[in-house]
């Protein structure tokens, strides 16, 4: 993580995205926010002023601005919160760089590795925090499973299989989504589910030595859900990757467009002393709501594994809402405040920064190759 001085106790927020009509700003951010201390809800920009007034008015959020550059020049913002389209990314995280303020920007990071790094290099100049909605890796279950792992639970891990419905990439899009029918939007089912999905494997499990992959389109028209309208689709439906971890454990990711009537997620670790799975009803597993099971020794079924409470922190009032989708972002915002006010514990890992971002998107850009070239491919070198 970028090395910064503490800051101040309580972390003035202006969140670029935040509007009126709802979206994943209103469902996650701004939830999370209510329900945590050490942080106050300051401002919010919009595409316009009149749009950003009635967001304002809405979410009693007392200053709205009507750009990006505005709320992120104003001297009452210390945390720029970036919750747009991918596309929009840089052009709305680099003025908040620029003006030397913390910045929470959601995953993908850019909408391809070059803009990842551009504004990774920049927040390293700048010397400011930043944090990536990988927010998986914060969720209290996750962090009982990397343990659980790292404790002996399964012995030595063996392999892992993990299967996936990716939620987009189906046979039907909506107006909020046309987007992502273009690959170049950097909005696909590779860098989206497949991607906060492999970066919690990898948190659990280390990173990967080797890779092999398919990537397929084989909707290459779908259908609006309301007109009926055909649309040329670029982005991948099909995703099939293969590989060995830097532990030796052998792994295999599928991961498919749309939505299954069988398996929205399941996550299986194996290892030499026992067995543990993943489930989740949802395809946005990481939204929360996942539940553990796992059996070793002679224990001939699995049986679900609670999370103990000392993996809530401080965030009790979350401790029967895991499901909802601000759970998980709720404890990526504790992480980030006390690694901002200097409260992190010395044994314990904060935010997945920019520098972060950067390893994974260097990762999705070496799978691509794989797939394309058709040769296995290494990743270590590349920080994957």
């Amino acid at each position: 993580m970028t090395s910064t001085s503490p800051r101040r106790e309580l972390i003035r927020v202006g969140v670029v995205g935040l509007s009126a009509s709802g979206g994943w700003a209103a469902t996650a951010h701004v939830p999370a926010l209510a329900g945590l201390d050490g942080y106050e809800l300051r401002a919010l920009s919009a595409g316009s002023a009149e749009s950003a007034r009635a967001a304002g008015e809405k979410y009693a959020v007392p200053l709205a601005f009507g750009s990006a550059e505005e709320l992120a020049r104003s001297d009452e913002v210390d945390l720029v919160v970036v919750t747009v389209k991918v596309p929009h990314h840089l052009e709305l995280i680099r003025p908040a760089l620029e003006a030397g303020k913390m910045v929470f920007s959601e995953w993908p990071l850019g909408a391809d590795l070059a803009q990842a790094e551009e504004l990774a290099d920049l927040a390293r100049r700048k010397g400011v925090l930043t944090a990536v909605g990988l927010q998986a890796r914060s969720a209290p279950p996750l962090r009982y499973l990397r343990d659980l792992v790292a404790d002996g639970y399964v012995g030595r891990v063996l392999s892992t299989d993990m299967l996936g419905s990716g939620w987009i990439g189906g046979a039907t899009y909506d107006d909020n989504y046309a987007y992502v029918l273009d690959v170049t939007s950097g909005a696909t089912l590779l860098t989206i589910p497949f991607g906060h999905s492999v970066d919690a494997l990898t948190m659990v499990l280390g990173e990967f030595r080797e890779v092999s992959a398919l990537i397929e389109n084989l909707r290459p028209e779908v259908t609006h859900v309301t007109s009926r309208a055909v649309a040329a689709k670029s982005a991948e439906d099909q995703i099939a990757v293969t590989g060995v971890l830097e532990s030796g454990a052998v792994a295999a990711l599928h991961f498919r467009g749309g939505t299954s009537r069988a398996t929205a997620f399941h996550w299986e670790i194996n290892g030499t002393e026992g067995d543990l799975v993943v489930k989740a009803d949802r395809e946005q597993w990481w939204y929360g709501g996942t539940r553990l099971y796992g059996a070793r020794g002679d224990e001939g079924a699995l049986t679900e594994l609670p999370v103990p409470a000392r993996y809530q922190r401080s965030l009790t009032q979350w401790a029967d809402r895991s499901a909802e989708p601000a759970c998980s972002v709720a404890h990526e915002y504790a992480l980030l405040r006390d690694q901002a006010t200097g409260r992190l514990a010395p044994d314990e890992d904060g935010v997945p920064d920019f520098r972060h971002a950067v390893r994974r998107h260097a990762m999705l850009e070496r799978i691509r190759e794989a797939a394309r070239t058709g040769r296995k491919v290494t990743l270590a070198e590349h920080g994957g």
